[in-house]
């Protein structure tokens, strides 16, 4: 059901929805598992949710196949109170503990999921097997790599290990990626990259080659034939086919990224061949899957193994770089050495760079209607985003500003449930869905809008992790208006280059958005001062300095890098 729904979540959205309508308006039973995933796939949550509760109220009268399929339907999209209530009817058989096991893991409960599978057969077995495997490598198991013979680094060679990257991901942690790895090449820098195991196979690339070059960026791909099952057996994979092609290109230093999986690899391969080491942390993965989750996920076993495995690689890493203030503070407090941490914040480049066209040029370049006024994002289309109280607020400030529509470029899980909030709150003739924006065009979607938006939400990720899409829509000209939180207030300062409104009030939201619609030269000004302040201290350019400054401190050192000095 999970497959099924991160499926529908990557393919084309029009023909996805179009199936997902017309399967809901065949399957009407309320306990049709097909017919709830499309209800699911189709963001109708009204739908669903009353399907689910009228399940529970009569969860004594369901067969146990039917309630334990609806349990499964209830915690794919996040339902545990449901899920938990159908579940509690079923009988001791393999399948409901599988079930079981299943609500357990989502919640965190790692080992409480594994015990809930031992001894059990069938397809119970394999999901042990896996829940294991996984358990065994968040409480703390390392990769072992074999320290070759006589390994030289060729001078001045930097690789970067990556989770995902151009050209067959768009997402802003890649557009980052790629960015440094372009500022570092044009000062000199022998830079390249590989991506983790299985990827881009894994996310629906499977006729993917070894490397792809990228504006003469080389990534190369770790694709076996065939991957380990379980994680455990993956990261040793990956370890090992890692140290191969460094054995082949030589690198003097190791660079990667959060989250930890990629970080314990790397942290083994570099200390087998002697060569120093830096970890980015660029988000607190920790608290993204748990904002998605009841508030019990923060206290669960799996968010404290992620949290420490986390604070553990950062600590025997021989740099650290990370994105904010508010996330150097939590790197501090989980015991990382303020000395060796270095913020290289979010910055722009290439086209954000040239003069920014006015709104209605950059509107009719993307064949918007430039009779309307623009406000809205360019985002993920993810909950902790807020986009749901931005249309909210969109539905108050239309009566007041009635040639203005509501943009929203980009694509995500939650995609499906904004368009049907637009028809519930009847603005969908106002709301323009533009949906994943290609690399090229990204900074004319900025430069369509005349007051830029980011509503996240008040939680402990969007607290401390400081998005790219702000510092763009400063270098557009564009005034921003976000949400009041400590990582968005380094990107916004209000009344200097945009306003802040109140965690979570969609009125003050909507108020902000208004005022600078109304008062179009104070908008300016703001757009003008938030593009000075991008263009001085937010380029890519400034940002190669700070890694040259880290890079140059590991490789000239006259001290040795972590693996020998025993950390």
């Amino acid at each position: 059901m999970v497959l099924a729904l991160q499926t529908a979540r990557r393919l084309p959205q029009r023909p996805v929805h179009a199936v997902a309508r017309r399967v809901a308006d065949t399957v009407r039973g309320t306990d049709s598992t097909v017919g709830n995933i499309a209800a699911a796939v189709n963001g109708d949550t009204v739908r669903l949710e009353a399907n689910l509760a009228d399940a529970v109220a009569r969860r004594n009268e369901l067969p146990a196949g039917t309630a334990r399929r609806l349990a499964e339907v209830a915690t794919a999209v996040g339902d545990v109170e449901a899920a938990r209530q159908l579940l509690e009817v079923l009988p001791d058989t393999s399948a409901a503990a599988a079930a079981r096991a299943r609500l357990a893991w989502h919640l965190g409960s790692m080992t409480e999921a594994v015990e809930l599978l031992a001894g059990r057969g069938g397809p119970a077995a394999a999901l042990h097997r896996r829940y294991a495997s996984e358990l065994d490598v968040y409480a703390g198991s390392r990769p072992a790599v074999t320290a070759p013979r006589g390994y030289r680094p060729a001078d001045g060679r930097i690789m970067h290990v990556l989770t995902n990257s151009l050209p067959h991901t768009g997402s802003g942690y890649a557009q980052r990626s790629h960015s440094i790895l372009t500022a570092l090449a044009e000062d000199g820098w022998d830079v390249s990259a590989t991506t983790r195991i299985g990827y881009p196979v894994q996310v629906g690339k499977p006729l993917a080659a070894d490397q792809d070059v990228v504006d003469g960026l080389t990534y190369r791909r770790i694709l076996p034939p065939a991957i380990r099952g379980g994680l455990s057996g993956r990261i040793q994979q990956y370890a090992d086919a890692l140290a191969g092609i460094v054995g082949q290109v030589r690198p003097a230093l190791l660079h990667t990224t959060t989250d930890f999986l990629n970080a314990v690899v790397v942290r083994a391969v570099a200390e087998a061949h002697g060569i120093p080491w830096v970890y980015e942390v660029r988000g607190q993965l920790a608290d993204t899957w748990a904002s998605g989750r009841p508030a019990e996920a923060r206290t669960s076993e799996r968010y404290r193994y992620f949290k420490e495995r986390e604070a553990d690689v950062a600590r025997s890493a021989d740099a650290v770089v990370t994105l904010g203030e508010a996330m150097k503070s939590e790197l501090v407090a989980a015991g990382v050495e303020a000395a060796r941490i270095r913020i290289c914040p979010n910055a722009v480049g290439e086209a954000f760079l040239a003069e920014p066209l006015e709104p209605s040029a950059a509107q009719a370049a993307l064949g918007l209607d430039p009779g309307w006024t623009y406000v809205g994002t360019v985002s993920s289309i993810v909950a902790y985003e807020g986009l749901d109280d931005l249309l909210s607020a969109f539905a108050l400030l239309h009566a007041q500003h009635p040639r203005t529509r509501l943009l929203v470029a980009g694509d995500g899980a939650a995609l499906p449930a904004l368009k049907h909030q637009a028809v519930s709150l009847g603005i969908a003739d106002r709301v323009v869905f533009a949906g994943r924006v290609p690399r090229e065009k990204a900074h004319l979607y900025h430069q369509a809008l005349s007051v830029f938006a980011v509503p996240r939400k008040d939680l402990e990720v969007t607290r401390q992790v400081t998005p790219l899409k702000s510092v763009e829509a400063s270098a557009s000209g564009r005034p921003v208006v976000a949400t009041d939180l400590p990582a968005l207030a380094e990107l916004v300062h209000d009344g200097v280059n945009g306003r802040r409104f109140a965690p979570g009030d969609v009125a003050d939201l909507a108020a902000k958005l208004g005022e600078l619609l109304s008062d179009r030269e104070e908008a300016a000004r703001l757009g003008h001062a938030g593009r000075a302040w991008a263009l001085e201290e937010r380029t890519w350019s400034a940002n190669a300095e700070k890694y040259e400054q880290v890079y140059r401190g590991l490789l000239e050192r006259p001290d040795e890098p972590s693996a020998a000095r025993g950390e």
